[in-house]
């Protein structure tokens, strides 16, 4: 018999499944108070703690902030998500990796040919912090369609770099899982679970044994806790919603049968539901929208892509928008059928507010 708490957390968490996770015009209109509020927390060296100038505020957004989501769920039937554990160079995982449909890296991890064997060489989105996207130019030579996802703020400097750039490169939004897992790869895993119907996590080391923090292509370093996380990817995987790959597996057959149905997630999930609404005395009522606190209605054609008039030729001329512009009829069908069953409607975290807490837009043109 499972416990109410694990069974509100295996609700927090696959709520992350559906969720938008690239910051966006649509939720700062929806959102109360969004751009005047909300939108000052994402830009750093602001000189204020709220927008009253919006103007200047949609001037430091615009070159990373797209109108609606850019990507979608269940875009991609298989996802590799890749850590930077030096364990990774204990077994030859490269081929594997880059025979998913796409990768997920995160911060300074080096793809080259010096690498590959171990961490292969596709590369389809990167997920940085601050610190990292200023060094974005570097991170993203070799690719100019690796997609990049601010983790933290924005600010002139890394504005300034982006409009050199012809990667896209968005905002990440949304705190879903416990901040115990708060890091860059946890993230990454959140980003991944939203476009993804099967995520493989590798490089993350969760064996038992493990007592430092090394990354494959630099020395061990000091102040970060090589533990964190690790229950939530075990729970994670006992729930079916990701596997794990690590060298201490790599010589057993793995046998996922055991992993349960998408209908038995699916029962899961609504009793999830049920439970969490009867502890706190509401109306019976599972769903996708049951915790939609607030809701919006905007034009699926309405708002520009991101980008600025100052923008270099390098970036003006390259496909930096394509994913903004990627109409849904282009989409696998499994992502199209998902669309249809949630009515369109697109599901964001409400940052900053209780954790369960969303914001949900719906998407209806105007008569004219």
């Amino acid at each position: 018999m499972l416990s109410s708490s694990f069974l509100r957390n295996y609700n927090t968490n696959m709520m992350s499944v559906r969720l938008s996770f690239c910051g966006n015009r649509e939720y700062l209109d929806v959102r109360p108070d969004g751009w005047l509020d909300y939108a000052p927390k994402r830009i750093a060296q602001l000189g204020a703690k709220k927008c009253y100038n919006r103007t200047l505020c949609e001037e430091l957004l615009s070159i990373l902030l797209p109108a609606r989501p850019p990507f979608h769920p269940r875009q991609f039937a298989t996802c590799a998500v890749v850590g930077n554990s030096g364990d990774l160079l204990k077994t030859e995982f490269g081929q594997e990796i880059d025979a998913h449909d796409a990768v997920f890296r995160d911060n300074e991890a080096p793809v080259n040919k010096k690498y590959a064997k171990y961490v292969g060489l596709k590369r389809d989105f990167r997920l940085v912090v601050r610190g990292a996207a200023r060094n974005m130019a570097p991170i993203l030579k070799g690719s100019s369609d690796e997609a990049l996802i601010i983790k933290s703020l924005t600010h002139k400097e890394i504005n300034a770099v982006i409009k050199e750039l012809p990667n896209p490169v968005y905002l990440f939004q949304g705190i879903v899982l416990r901040r115990g897992a708060k890091g860059t790869g946890m993230k990454s895993v959140e980003l991944a679970l939203s476009m993804c119907d099967i995520v493989d996590i590798y490089g993350f080391t969760v064996d038992p044994g493990y007592t430092e923090w090394t990354r494959y292509f630099s020395a061990p370093r000091k102040g970060h806790n090589p533990l964190q996380g690790r229950a939530y990817y075990q729970l994670l995987e006992c729930l079916g919603i990701i596997r794990i790959h690590s060298p201490m597996r790599a010589q057993r057959v793995e046998d996922w049968s055991d992993v349960p149905s998408r209908e038995a997630i699916r029962r899961a999930h609504a009793a999830a539901f049920r439970l969490k609404r009867r502890e706190t005395g509401q109306a019976d009522e599972p769903g996708p929208f049951s915790n939609c606190k607030v809701w919006g209605t905007v034009d699926p054609d309405y708002g520009p892509v991101s980008g600025t008039s100052d923008m270099s030729e390098t970036r003006r001329n390259s496909n930096y928008s394509r994913w903004e512009l990627l109409p849904l009829e282009s989409l696998r069908s499994e992502a199209q059928e998902h669309h249809a069953q949630m009515g369109g409607v697109s599901l964001y975290k409400m940052d900053g507010n209780k954790l369960d807490d969303l914001v949900c837009v719906r998407h209806n043109r105007s008569s004219g």
